[in-house]
This record gives structure tokens, C-alpha cells and sequence, in this order.
């Protein structure tokens, strides 16, 4: 598949075989010219196919030379960080990111830009972003239950500003925690609501891996961990991205749905007890994560790694984690990601 600099790439990982989502997503990527990359796992079935996308096997992913090819964890959603790389090495400068129980809806193919008009969110607080899109009580997976009926101040007035990071919400079944889905009803359907909403300065909501976008020099917070709850692994990559934005001056875009979910079966009891190190460390994370001195003349590389460091001093990610992310980092380099602000690697 030929791709250019600006060419856009989905980026999946599945145990399944085609199903209706997958089956949706490969006929959007053919018709869009976009790439779809799917990274398999142990239980993917041998003899994927599916015209329209690159599916990655074990094997595949061990001898693509990527060093986290070789060491990432079996049986793992973060089997997603290889095809992250894949997809950057296929020449994506844009990767939009979802999961095989999401359904496209017509506007999940508009083109994606950097630059949106939005309305600015400016507090030193957690912050409920999906209030912004309904009147109905919800709040995303991974926001401190003590602040999930918090009210976030009105936005700002709309601005056309650069979002390198954008999340998309989803209808039907969205991101919510097992706390919810055992008390509230669902579906639930957001509205437009305040149209687009940046999270800047201080402002802290968790963001996921289910409808979500990045632009080429935010590629590095494409990262997720490996050693800590599978319920936590995207929420704490958030916090990280969040962190090492708001010192660059950059924030975390929110929009309104553009995809539906047709969930995957889930234990409700299982996906609580995989919740219960973010209900309990969630709120002291983003604490000790303010508490960095982070130099907006460092590398990516150098902010995010002073980030996992707290999370694995504090027993929070495991030690094993230190080496996969510096094999993430070495794979980068190799394929020349540059940062933020242009300058080239994301090495110090």
C-alpha cells in the first residue's frame, strides 16, 4: 500500500476474526485510501483475512525488526504498540486508533486536521469532559469517582487552535467504568453539546484507546504500558500524554461521537477489580505527576520517561516496564519521529 507523509492509518487489536466492525473499518480504510493495521495476539484465529487490512501476526510482529516486537508481552492489549509502529513505518502521519467492537459512523472518515475550532476549558481540576456533551449524568472511565458529578467551569469562546491529540466519544455503549454500567442504564447517545472542548492548562480529564487521534509529533504518547491493569493501561498512558502537553503548552481535545459501540463480552465483577488500582491511585497520580519539573526544552522522550518513573517507583506500572519503553523509544529513532515542535527524534 503506498502512503505519503500525511496518509492516515487505523490502528486495532483483536483476538477476533472479521466481524461486522472489523468487516466496516476495512471498507472505510479501502474506499478513504487510509491503511488498517490490526496487531493479533495468541488466540487470533491462523488464517486472518480481511481485503483492506494488514493484519500482523506473533510471528509477524517478531520478525518485523522492531525491538518491542520481540519483548512486548503475549496475550496483551498493548500487542497495540506494534502496530502503532507498523503504521508509522508504512508512512502514517496521522493514526486514529479504535477497538473491534466500534462501529464507523460517516463522520469518523472526515479527514483529520491538527488545527479545530474548539472552546478552551482552563481550570486546575479534574474535569468530567463528557459533560460537555450531555445533560445526562455520565462520566469517563477513569475519572475519580469523588469528582464524576463535579461541575467543569463554561467553556471559552471558540478558537481555532492546534490539537495534536483529539478524542472521540462513542454512543450506545461509551467508555464509562464498571461502577456505571452496574448503576446506569445503557445505551446512551451524547450530544453536540458545546461543540469540540480543549483541555488546557491545568484542566485533567482521563482519555482512552477507543475513537481517539494523533498527529506524527505526538506519536511517542502513542505508548501503552504493559506492566499494570489492562482497565488502566490507556487511561494512565492519558495521564502521562497529559502531563508532558501541558508543559509543551498544548492540551487534550474532546468531540462529539463518531463512532458506536457493539461491546464485547465483559465480566462487570472482573473489569472492577481491574479497575480498582485506578479507583484507588488515580487521584494521587495526577498529584505526583504536577509534582515534576518538566522543561519544555526536553525531549518527549526525556518528560515521558521521568513520568513512568514515578509510576514505577511508586509500584503503580512494574520494572519490566523500563525496558519496554525503551525499546518503544530505540524503534522511533530508527524510524526518525520528530517532536512536538519539529526538531527532529525524540531522543535528548
Amino acid at each position: 500500500m503506498e502512503t505519503s507523509a500525511t496518509s492516515t492509518a487505523i490502528v486495532v487489536t483483536s483476538i477476533n476474526g472479521p466481524n461486522a466492525a472489523l468487516r466496516e473499518l476495512a471498507a472505510g480504510c479501502l474506499a478513504n485510501g487510509w491503511d488498517f493495521v490490526l496487531a493479533g495476539d495468541i488466540k487470533s484465529p491462523p488464517e486472518f483475512s480481511l481485503e483492506g487490512c494488514r493484519f500482523l501476526s506473533l510471528k509477524t510482529q517478531r520478525e518485523s525488526g522492531f525491538a518491542l516486537g520481540r519483548i512486548c508481552p503475549e496475550r496483551s492489549y498493548t500487542r497495540k504498540n506494534i502496530g502503532y509502529l507498523a503504521a508509522i513505518r508504512a508512512g502514517a502521519g496521522v493514526i486514529v486508533e479504535t477497538d473491534d467492537d466500534n462501529h464507523p459512523r460517516k463522520e469518523f472518515w472526515v479527514p483529520r486536521e491538527p488545527k479545530v475550532q474548539c472552546r478552551p476549558v482552563e481550570v486546575d481540576a479534574w474535569v468530567n469532559a463528557y459533560q460537555y456533551f450531555s445533560r445526562d449524568f455520565i462520566y469517563p472511565r477513569g475519572l475519580p469517582l469523588s469528582h464524576a458529578r463535579d461541575s467543569g467551569p463554561e467553556p471559552g469562546r471558540f478558537e481555532t487552535i492546534d490539537c495534536p491529540i483529539q478524542q472521540g466519544l462513542a454512543d450506545e455503549d461509551p467508555d464509562v467504568d464498571a461502577v456505571y454500567r452496574m448503576l446506569f442504564p445503557l445505551p446512551f447517545h451524547f450530544g453536540e453539546g458545546d461543540g469540540p472542548v480543549l483541555l488546557r492548562g491545568g484542566a485533567w480529564c482521563p482519555f482512552n484507546s477507543q475513537n481517539t487521534t494523533f498527529f506524527a509529533g505526538v506519536f511517542p504518547f502513542l505508548y501503552l504500558p504493559a506492566w499494570c491493569s489492562f482497565r488502566m493501561t490507556d487511561i494512565w498512558r492519558s495521564f502521562v500524554a497529559q502531563r508532558v502537553l501541558q508543559a509543551i503548552g498544548h492540551g487534550v481535545l474532546f468531540h462529539g461521537a463518531t463512532v458506536w459501540q457493539e461491546r464485547n463480552e465483559h465480566d462487570l465483577q472482573r473489569d472492577f477489580m481491574d479497575e480498582i488500582p485506578g479507583y484507588s491511585n488515580n487521584a494521587r497520580i495526577r498529584e505526583e505527576l504536577l509534582g515534576i519539573r518538566l522543561g519544555a526544552e526536553d525531549s518527549i522522550r526525556v518528560m515521558m520517561e521521568q513520568c513512568y518513573e514515578v509510576l514505577i517507583r511508586h509500584d503503580w506500572v512494574g520494572r519490566d516496564e523500563e525496558r519496554l519503553l525503551q525499546a518503544w523509544f530505540e524503534d522511533l529513532d530508527v524510524l526518525g519521529i520528530p517532536r512536538i515542535d519539529g526538531s527532529p527524534g525524540c531522543t535528548p
